[in-house]
């Protein structure tokens, strides 16, 4: 079953996916997460695999973290975790296996989140690559996370050509585990959109069969933390706490 989360903005467990790599997931995280810090909400941002960060760098949740909170006002309302960092940037299954490190699994990440539940209005999981990428050597995904928690998944997508594929591609996987799609995010749209991208903001919903719920600036994670803040309801829809 297709549906987006209520039009206040979601509850509970969402989990954030991409359609491929490197296409704004983190900040389309961080957007999502002021969104529900200016309703008032408590925030919890979970990370289950961490890859291509040394320890002590700083990785996607202290990234969430630094943009979500940049009101100032409530710096206790959004709070992260992490469950394993791998230092080579690739698949966390590989990675682990590389590094000689434990595996993460979906059930533990499905049982973190459960915990941070308890105590938060939103608990975001954000994923590590596309949706199918592998945790373990089991080959548990962040799909299975998400159907262990009976939670939505949001996809990140690019803006250009390729995305209509891709974006089908991974509604039609969620659909086949029965895992409940939120929609779709354009993660970095260009200040000046091509033809390809103007096409993918009509045809993204005819194509992949779920709802466009915004779309982030490109280079939206560069802004200051304060006019991060400011300006990220209006990327978003309703159905994500915007204002879109």
């Amino acid at each position: 079953m297709d549906s987006a989360p209520d039009m206040a903005g979601p509850r509970g467990v969402l989990c954030v996916s991409g359609a491929g790599t490197e296409i704004g997931k983190t900040v389309t995280t961080a957007a999502v997460a002021v969104c529900a810090l200016r309703a008032g909400r408590s925030v919890a941002v979970l990370k289950p695999a961490q890859t291509g960060v040394a320890a002590g760098e700083p990785g996607d949740v202290a990234e969430v973290l630094r943009l979500a909170g940049g009101d100032g006002a409530a710096p206790d309302a959004v709070t992260g975790a992490e469950l394993a960092r791998y230092p080579e940037p690739l698949a966390p299954e590989t990675a682990a296996r590389r590094a000689g490190l434990p595996y993460v699994s979906a059930r533990e990440g499905a049982e973190a989140a459960e915990k941070l539940a308890a105590s938060h209005d939103l608990v975001l999981v954000e994923g590590a690559g596309g949706l199918l990428v592998r945790f373990d050597d089991e080959g548990s995904t962040l799909a299975d996370a998400a159907r262990l928690l009976a939670a939505p998944v949001l996809v990140v997508v690019q803006a250009g050509l390729g995305t209509l594929n891709t974006a089908t591609l991974t509604a039609e996987a969620l659909r086949a585990r029965r895992v409940e799609c939120a929609g779709t995010v354009i993660g970095s749209m260009p200040a000046a959109p091509g033809l390809a991208e103007r096409c993918n903001v009509a045809d993204l919903p005819r194509y992949s069969g779920l709802p466009l719920l915004g779309a982030v600036p490109e280079g939206a994670g560069a802004l200051p933390p304060p006019r991060f803040f400011a300006a990220a309801p209006g990327w978003l829809a309703p159905a994500l706490g915007g204002n879109r």
